[in-house]
This record gives structure tokens, sequence and C-alpha cells, in this order.
């Protein structure tokens, strides 16, 4: 079961030609386990930086991250580490696939990390490559795949070690849309059938209009929207 996400009185700040830029201003809210979140904005809105904080690859410079109720500010990089390695998954607009693994090789990689064992791990890549039509593609590099085939393997890495949550950042800005609504059916179903939680910046109207909630981020704030 999936874990809740908190922000507390969030402030991001960043360095600007010998002075600050604000991109998070006491931003506040709560993620229930199990929920679909799409989070809104113009681009340098911050959303990008909001879903940084919450997968623990940056700390706020103010404020509280919860993760379970374990705040992220607080642990040392390892203690963040070990949570992005064991409890969430990530999902990027450009894939973020290693281009000098094969298939396999880089969904091996997430289940290897956290300890499975090399026959598992293989029959569970042999599982999920054949349940999203590349079982054929497992031996292949990442660059001969299609941009869809590209962000499916992607989806699947991102779940192949039972995270608590996935995290997406724009994952079909680069794609058609019926291949976007392949990718995002892809994720909603692997979310929805483990009860985990999915969290999607996104300009997409298609998204939007799948999430369980919207939120828009607009001047360092966050509101809902619906």
């Amino acid at each position: 079961m999936s874990v809740p996400i908190e922000l507390s009185g969030v402030i991001k700040d960043y360095g600007d030609g010998g002075g600050s830029h604000r991109v998070l201003d006491g931003v506040s809210v709560r993620f229930a386990p199990g929920e679909f979140v799409a989070i809104v904005g113009r681009s340098g809105s911050g959303k990008s930086t909001l879903l940084n904080l919450l997968g623990g690859l940056d700390i706020p410079t103010a404020g509280r991250v919860l993760f379970g109720g374990e705040d992220l500010a607080a642990l040392p990089e390892a203690g963040r580490a070990r949570i992005r390695r064991e409890r969430i998954g990530f999902v990027f607009q450009d894939f973020n696939l290693i281009p000098t693994l094969r298939v396999v090789e880089n969904l091996l990689l997430p289940l290897e990390l956290n300890g499975l064992p090399r026959a598992r791990a293989m029959a569970r890549c042999a599982e999920l490559l054949e349940r999203v039509g590349l079982g054929s593609m497992a031996a292949r590099f990442p660059e001969s795949l299609s941009g869809g085939e590209q962000q499916r393997l992607a989806v699947i890495r991102a779940v192949a070690h039972g995270p608590d949550v996935v995290i997406a950042d724009e994952p079909t800005g680069n794609l058609d849309l019926d291949t976007a609504q392949e990718v995002l059916d892809l994720l909603q179903q692997s979310c929805g059938e483990a009860g985990r939680t999915l969290i999607m910046a996104t300009h997409s109207p298609e998204v939007i209009g799948r999430a369980s909630r919207v939120l828009r981020l607009a001047r360092g704030a966050l509101a809902e929207e619906r």
C-alpha cells in the first residue's frame, strides 16, 4: 500500500546572479495514498522543482517534505537515496534510459539495486516486457526503439521494484496523441492495480481529464483546481 506524502511550508530558492530566485513560496499540500494527481502550470512555474523535492532529488530551502512521515530534508543523502531506490519510481519526458545498456539490462537495474536475486529479477523482467509488447526486443538497445516503446520501457522500469509512488515529469510530452494515450493507460493501470500514488506534471488535457485531482502552480503557490 502506498504512503502519504506531504509538503509543509516548503520554500525553494535558487541562486540567481549573486541574488536568489524564489521558485516555491510556502507550499503545503498532501498527497493521499493511491491517488492520481496532475500538477499543471506554465513552463518555468516550478513543476519540475516540486517533483524533485517530492522525489528526494533536491531539498527545500525551508519547510518539510514528509514521505510516510519521514522528513526527507532531515535525512543524509544516503537516506534519501535509499528511499528513491526502494520506494519511488521516476518517469521522464526524455525517457532517461541508459543507452549503453540493452532493454532488459535497463529493466534489470532497479531490481538488482534493490537486491532481488538474478533469477527472480530476470523472470520479473520477462513478465513485464511481455506485458507491454517488448518481449522480442529484450536484447536491443534503447535507441532502436520508437519513442512510444522507449516510454513503455521507462514506465515498467519505474514500477518494476514495487514503489509506493510514481513521479512522472511530462511523460507524454514527446509522444503523438495515440501513443500518449497508450502510455497513460499503462501508467494508470500499473499504479492503480497496486494502489500506488501517481503524481504527474503535465500540460496535456488528456492527463488532466484523467486525474483524480488537479493542482495549479503559479507564482510559487500551489492551488487546487478540482
